[in-house]
């Protein structure tokens, strides 16, 4: 009796074991959006699932749509299907720490994507250098107008990463502001990156200061977009240097006319492709090779930053060799 229960005993740990071994071999991915509406998102998708399907994994993707409560729902019901990783851009990077407990309770690895999860337990963040990505949009801006009244218009005040690019914005702009060169008019988050708020904010921004603005610092393409209109309106597109970020289609397009000054480049197929590596390395328990740790206020958490590139007018062909990008979309209307 004693040699069958041990026999039984070893087949059932046996199986445990291959089925381990079929989930590391082929682990599944549940990718949770903040809102695939977005082209950005709807690019990181595409890439990331391709590069891990290549590594033997299957992806479940989930999209908030801009909504927290959805995205936590998403989340839950992706832990619920047996899921080995969840890889989440937040769209409220404050207020998944339940949800991401569940998660690692249920045993299942928790990577944040491009968006630092604050005040939670993950085991890893990927993303670019949203300092650097700061830095080199404050530069722009600065090379191109050195003096005058500045206004600074940041991303989603639910976005850790608008924080980080106001930080590397600041790094650049302290000393012009110190020697007096440059003066900050005005500053103002735009909730959920939307376009038409900071077609709003500017708007305002150029009647309290009746047009005197020398310079804006946006934080991505879409609130740069919005931020274009309200200066055509004045006739003033083209004559005020404004950043961008993500080298959405339209703002490079808007780069070449000139109505924007510059964007940053982030390769999103590399981010993408870093991310599925990523996390098909922590199903697998292998060790990921980490170049930072960020503390999202719960721990320090290992993190991969990958590098940007600030695109003007002169080096814009890098989309295209890229593969971003082709010429014809590029120079089409």
């Amino acid at each position: 009796m004693k040699n069958f229960k041990t026999v039984v005993l070893a087949s059932v740990l046996a199986l445990l074991a291959n089925s381990a071994m079929a989930d590391a071999a082929h682990p599944k991915i549940g990718f949770s959006i903040d809102d695939l509406r977005l082209e950005r998102w709807a690019r990181d998708r595409d890439y990331f699932t391709a590069a891990a399907e290549q590594l033997g994994a299957k992806v479940y993707v989930q999209s908030a749509d801009a909504n927290e409560q959805r995205q936590i729902s998403q989340i839950e019901n992706l832990i619920s299907r047996g899921v080995d990783v969840i890889v989440i851009v937040p769209f409220n990077a404050t207020v998944l720490n339940n949800v991401v407990a569940e998660a690692k309770k249920a045993g299942v690895k928790v990577l944040s994507y491009d968006r630092l999860i604050l005040n939670a337990d993950i085991d890893a963040y990927i993303s670019f250098d949203n300092e650097k990505v700061g830095e080199m949009q404050a530069s722009g801006v600065l090379n191109a107008q050195p003096k005058g009244n500045y206004f600074l218009l940041g991303g989603a005040p639910t976005d850790n990463n608008a924080k980080i690019l106001r930080e590397g914005q600041m790094k650049i702009l302290q000393p012009a502001i110190d020697k007096g060169d440059i003066k900050i008019v005005g500053q103002q988050w735009v909730k959920e990156w939307n376009p038409t708020e900071a077609l709003s904010i500017i708007e305002n921004a150029l009647t309290a200061n009746s047009n005197k603005i020398d310079g804006i610092v946006a934080s991505n393409d879409a609130t740069a977009g919005g931020a274009i209109q309200a200066l055509a309106a004045q006739k003033l597109a083209g004559k005020v240097p404004i950043s961008g970020q993500d080298a959405d289609l339209a703002a490079v397009k808007r780069v070449i006319a000139g109505t924007q000054t510059m964007t940053v480049y982030k390769p999103l197929k590399l981010l993408a492709s870093e991310a599925a590596k990523l996390s098909v390395q922590l199903v697998r328990n292998e060790k990921p090779t980490y170049n930072s740790q960020y503390d999202n206020g719960s721990k320090k958490v290992d993190s991969i930053l990958l590098k940007p590139t600030p695109l003007t007018k002169d080096n814009i062909d890098v989309l295209i060799d890229d593969g971003f990008y082709t010429k014809a979309q590029i120079a089409g209307k």
